[in-house]
């Protein structure tokens, strides 16, 4: 990719609003992570909103191609709702959401627009 990207979070809307609220469970945090970039995304980083670091490579794979997908399993013991997610390009480029509810996402679809320069990840 080139020039800079302006990054930001499209989330999608909730089909209905439950009458009823389902506490977190061990693994709610797990997703699956779609790449339609049109570029290969060398590594994920996932951190608890507010860390002070992102720890290491959550991806699994050495490589998420354009177009592929890989499932990001965390820990059971991984209680956090809100996490913030990180990829890197393999030309070092980086594309950073903060505060997703992973208790609520099951998967995350990353774009880049070219027109735009844009970077973009919906949530399901």
């Amino acid at each position: 990719m080139k020039g800079k990207l302006k990054f930001f979070l499209l989330a999608a809307s909730a089909l209905a609003v439950l009458s009823f609220v389902a506490p977190a469970f061990a693994g709610d945090q797990d997703f699956t992570l779609v790449n339609k970039t049109g570029y290969d995304i060398a590594s994920v980083y996932a951190s608890p909103v507010k860390a002070d670091n992102w720890g290491n490579d959550i991806m699994g794979k050495d490589v998420l191609a354009d177009g592929a997908s890989v499932n990001i399993t965390f820990p059971h013991d991984a209680n956090a709702c809100h996490w913030d997610i990180k990829v890197v390009y393999e030309d070092k480029e980086t594309a950073v959401w903060n505060d997703i509810n992973l208790c609520e996402v099951s998967k995350i679809t990353v774009h880049w627009n070219k027109d735009t320069g844009e970077t973009s990840a919906v949530t399901e």
